[in-house]
C-alpha cells in the first residue's frame, strides 16, 4: 500500500505529512493546535502574537518552554557568525518592504538589527525587552516548528513520517529518502541528491522570497542589507530546527567557523555557480 500525503497550508507555506496510513481527525486537530500555538507565539504578521505584544511594548514577555533552546541556538549561531544572525532583524526586514501587508516596497535604505545584547535579557524563557523591538526567528523557528509536528505525530503512535514544511524536512523511519536539491530559480534542475534516513534536511534559497532589485529575506543582520554571494544552501543534521538554523548560518559564515556548532553536512551553492559541500554529505552533488 502506499504511503499517505495529508496537506494542508500553515505560516505562508505548504505542509505535506507522508504516513504509513492515511491520520484519524483527532491526529491532524493535534498537529494543527500545535502549528497554531507556534504562530501564535513566534509570528510578526499577526496582531495577538507575543512577538507583537514586545514590538508594541518591550517590556517581559514569559515564552513557552521551546523558546530556550531557540533561543540558546540564536546564541550560538550569533557569536560563530560575529552577530550576522540575529533574532531582531524583524525591523530590517520592514524596511525593506518584507511586512505584514507584503508592501514588498522598501520604506529606506537598509538598516543594522539591533544587538540583542543591548535591548534583550533572557531570564529561562522570559525576554524582557528595554524597548519596543521586533523579533523574527525566522531563520530557524520554522525547522524547530517542523520538530515540534514531528514529535506530535510520534506522540499519537505515528512513528514513521516524513514532515515537509515548504522543503525543510525531518524523516523518521527506516527506509531511505532520496530528496533532490533544486537549483535556484528552475525547478526542473537539481544540484545534487540527498539520502535522507531518521535525519532533517533544510534549505535556504534566495529565491524563495524574493522581489524588487536583488531584495531577499537572508539579511545580514550587523548590515541590515541581503546576503549577495550564497544563493542557497542545505543543511543536513539530526534536527530540523539545527539544520535551518545553519542554513541560515552558512549564506553569512564560512563553514569552517560553523563545524562543532552541531553534527551537520552541507551544500553552499555560490552565485557564480561554484558548489561547495561537505564531504560527508548522506548523497552526492553534481559537478
Amino acid at each position: 500500500m502506499p504511503p499517505a500525503e495529508t496537506r494542508f497550508e500553515a505560516i505562508g507555506t505548504t505542509w505535506c505529512l507522508v504516513t504509513p496510513a492515511p491520520l484519524p481527525d483527532v491526529t491532524l486537530d493535534r498537529v494543527r493546535s500545535v502549528v497554531d500555538a507556534y504562530d501564535r507565539t513566534w509570528s510578526r504578521f499577526r496582531a495577538d502574537s507575543l512577538v507583537a505584544r514586545v514590538a508594541r511594548e518591550g517590556g517581559a514577555v514569559r515564552f513557552p518552554d521551546h523558546a530556550a533552546e531557540l533561543l540558546d541556538l540564536y546564541d550560538v549561531l550569533a557569536e560563530r557568525t560575529g552577530g550576522a544572525v540575529s533574532p531582531l532583524v524583524g525591523a530590517a526586514l520592514e524596511r525593506l518592504g518584507y511586512d505584514a501587508r507584503y508592501r514588498l516596497v522598501p520604506s529606506g535604505p537598509p538598516e543594522p538589527a539591533p544587538d540583542p545584547r543591548d535591548v534583550l535579557r533572557r531570564t529561562g524563557t522570559t525576554l524582557t525587552a528595554s524597548q519596543p523591538v521586533l523579533l523574527d526567528v525566522g531563520a530557524a523557528g520554522k525547522g524547530q516548528l517542523v520538530d515540534l509536528v514531528a514529535a506530535e505525530l510520534c506522540a499519537c503512535g505515528v512513528g514513521e513520517h516524513v514532515v515537509d514544511a515548504g522543503g525543510d524536512m525531518v524523516h523518521r523511519g527506516p527506509d531511505v529518502l532520496r530528496v533532490g536539491l533544486q537549483v535556484p530559480g528552475d525547478a526542473q534542475r537539481v544540484l545534487g541528491v540527498v539520502e535522507l534516513r531518521d535525519a532533517a534536511l533544510c534549505a535556504s534559497g534566495v529565491d524563495r522570497r524574493a522581489w524588487g532589485d536583488g531584495l531577499h529575506h537572508v539579511l545580514d543582520a550587523r548590515t541590515g542589507e541581503p546576503t549577495r554571494d550564497v544563493v542557497a544552501t542545505w543543511v543536513v543534521a539530526e534536527r530540523a530546527m539545527v539544520a535551518d538554523g545553519l542554513a541560515t548560518a552558512h549564506f553569512l559564515a564560512d563553514p569552517d567557523v560553523l563545524q562543532g556548532v552541531a553534527e551537520h553536512t552541507y551544500v553552499r551553492l555560490h552565485a557564480d555557480g561554484r558548489a561547495r559541500y561537505a564531504l560527508g554529505l548522506p548523497g552526492e552533488v553534481f559537478t
